[in-house]
């Protein structure tokens, strides 16, 4: 079996090919699978992909990360399912290429600064503390909460008035509740949810054409979006991108953050001495007001809980790419056209650059001499020009979400059996957490 380090100088070399054939992404069995064969076949290999007739490449080493990510990123376009995801999220930046997609990123990018972020710091905690209401509610009733749940419930309600603001309610009395309600109501995300979901474009659009025509001031995503134009030509957004890029935050914004949170309690209620180092981090220092940006990164524990289970969890645990023209990776000529599939899940779970891989330690990530994100085996929110422009706000969130509830409650998870995990478009639990809440004197 070749190395990743090999130089190949015959044209007709080619990686290892799975015995076995399937569609990766496709099928239930994707994870275990693909975990089997990267342990098997090393750093790079090839599955034949029944339904495409080709092979997909999977690459699971740092060197051609970095390669397809960053260093050669312009010759690789998103790859399988794209077509997909373009009927749910339009042509906003997850989805679009090319000089389209720099000139979106370039109007979206700056909304996400720290400085920026920092302002929503109210709405995050007036939020969290809603929800800290009705747990304190639960926990005097003695009833148990399913962590699932609430984890989808508050990242929407952040998520929605972080775009909408105050006409958050003017959207919800147009159709007599909340209008995104089948965001986290319905968790399958298939072409009956895509209709659904792309059915309230219409009502967007409605939103903006009735802000253009008032005169109010709003502070919110949207209202950046409506104000941002393009660096060269200096044209706003048309009113179709503009709806895809605010319906694109709210899919984004809602569903990798609650499956982080929701692995991050887990690993906190299953390692008791994790979940006292957090709170003597959080015992250590006053709570005054909202918590400032600057202040959330100097929680280096909290922040290293979050960044732990992410390697262990990450929510988009797949990332897909297609070759423009013919590249090389470890050695081997890849052609036009091909499918590359890698997995944050596998390269941050990888015996070779991790100890202990399986074990969550939080403890990795404080001291940043030794960043593994240097050697790209870190990769929860992808990596170069197409790294998750939300990274700052999902991070701020849960530091924000986590202090906050830590300080108050200690969660005990309460099921009994395996925790089977759902690897669909994001990294899921099969079923809700159930957590018996206590809270602290």
């Amino acid at each position: 079996m070749p190395s990743t380090s090999d130089q190949h100088t015959a044209s007709d070399a080619l990686p290892p090919l799975a015995e076995d054939a399937f569609d990766v992404g496709s099928t239930e069995d994707s994870l275990t699978r693909l975990s089997d064969l990267a342990g098997r076949l090393g750093g790079i290999f090839r599955i034949h992909a029944p339904s495409r007739g080709t092979d997909t490449w999977i690459i699971n080493n740092p060197t051609d990360i970095k390669r397809v990510l960053v260093t050669r990123h312009r010759n690789f376009t998103k790859g399988i399912g794209l077509d997909r995801v373009k009927i749910l999220l339009g042509n906003g930046i997850m989805t679009s290429e090319g000089d389209l997609w720099r000139s979106q990123r370039r109007m979206i990018q700056p909304h996400f600064h720290r400085r920026v972020v920092e302002q929503f710091a109210q709405l995050i905690e007036q939020c969290v503390d809603s929800r800290i209401a009705l747990w304190h509610t639960l926990a005097a009733k003695g009833e148990p909460v399913d962590v699932t749940e609430e984890m989808s419930q508050l990242t929407l309600d952040i998520v929605l008035k972080s775009i909408f603001g105050r006409d958050l309610s003017w959207l919800s009395e147009r159709l007599g509740g909340n209008p995104f309600a089948l965001v986290s109501d319905h968790s399958a995300r298939d072409l009956q949810f895509a209709y659904k979901f792309r059915s309230l474009c219409r009502l967007v659009g409605e939103l903006v054409e009735k802000r253009r025509a008032g005169q109010e001031e709003h502070f919110d995503l949207l209202a950046m979006l409506m104000e941002s134009k393009d660096q060269d030509t200096g044209a706003p957004m048309t009113p179709r991108l503009l709806i895809d890029e605010a319906m694109t935050m709210v899919v984004a914004g809602h569903e990798t953050t609650a499956s982080a949170l929701n692995w991050t309690w887990y690993l906190l209620a299953t390692h008791p001495a994790c979940f006292d180092a957090l709170q003597a981090e959080l015992d250590g220092r006053p709570e005054s007001g909202a918590l400032r940006f600057q202040e959330a990164e100097s929680l280096h524990y909290t922040q290293a809980v979050i960044q732990e289970a992410m390697r262990l969890y990450p929510p988009g645990w797949l990332l897909s790419r297609r070759t423009i023209e013919a590249e090389t990776l470890s050695g081997y000529t890849v052609p036009p056209g091909t499918d590359i599939m890698l997995s944050p899940y596998l390269i941050q779970r990888h015996a070779d650059y991790w100890e202990a891989p399986n074990e969550f330690r939080p403890e990795r990530f404080m001291a940043p001499a030794n960043d593994p994100r240097d050697a790209w085996i870190y990769i929860p929110f992808a990596a170069g020009p197409r790294h998750c422009v939300g990274e700052n706000l999902a991070m701020y969130e849960m530091t924000v979400h986590i202090a906050r509830v830590a300080r108050r409650f200690r969660l005990e998870y309460v099921d009994d059996g395996p925790l089977d995990i759902e690897a669909a478009i994001n990294l899921r639990t099969r079923r809700g957490l159930r957590m018996r809440l206590m809270p602290r004197a």
